[in-house]
């Protein structure tokens, strides 16, 4: 590592310098998820994503403290906001279902995620990190179960922790066991199907 890299990676900054280039960042981040879906986590280098986008490790480090965060981002960066609610509680869970099962039926995902959980499990700031990255989603969740619960659509005892925990836990599990299959179509109408039943309590149609 040169002087100039071990210089980023501390945290250190140049108090003045050229504007940041928003362009090194979509490169970098598409570099990334390329070499992710061809060589798996543990082939997915600093040196490797710098030399297929075009750019320097010291330009990565500026924007990434280490690699668990590189690849958080380029793998879940994208789906960090809920599109805006329905109305209704059953078409927002229908919803959530397809948007899980776009995340994590990625080639992108399913390479990235055994690798990231276990840097999650070894450093507490990759663990940070990565909850800090969903709080926009779980935020969202918890606010479409408390508006669904004041329209009358959801049954009073549903915690939106525990929503979270079902159906994004379900998720991760199946990527786990059946890493060369994508969350299909099947799975996720059986996702909303469960999910529905255990917590929407919609009054009947008029």
């Amino acid at each position: 590592m040169t002087a100039e890299d071990a210089s980023a990676r501390s945290g250190i900054r140049k108090t003045a310098g050229r504007p940041r280039d928003d362009s090194i960042d979509t490169a970098v981040l598409d570099a990334a998820r390329e070499l992710l879906a061809e060589t798996g986590y543990a082939g997915v280098t600093v040196a490797a994503v710098a030399h297929r986008a075009g750019t320097t490790k010291t330009a990565i480090y500026r924007r990434w403290e280490s690699k668990p965060h590189l690849v958080h981002d380029a793998t879940f960066g994208r789906f960090t906001t809920l599109v805006p609610q329905s109305g209704r509680i059953s078409e927002d869970v229908a919803q959530m279902v397809e948007e899980v099962c776009a995340v994590f039926g990625s080639p992108v995902t399913r390479a990235a995620l055994p690798g990231l959980i276990a840097d999650m499990a070894a450093d507490p700031a990759v663990h940070q990190r990565v909850l800090a990255g969903f709080a926009g989603v779980f935020g969202g969740v918890a606010e479409r179960l408390m508006d669904a619960r004041e329209r009358g659509e959801l049954r009073v005892d549903v915690d939106p922790t525990i929503f979270v925990e079902m159906l994004g836990g379900a998720a991760i599990l199946h990527t786990l066991m059946h890493r060369e299959d994508g969350l299909d179509e099947a799975w996720g109408a059986q996702m909303l199907a469960a999910l529905s039943a255990i917590v929407v309590d919609e009054p009947p149609a008029q």
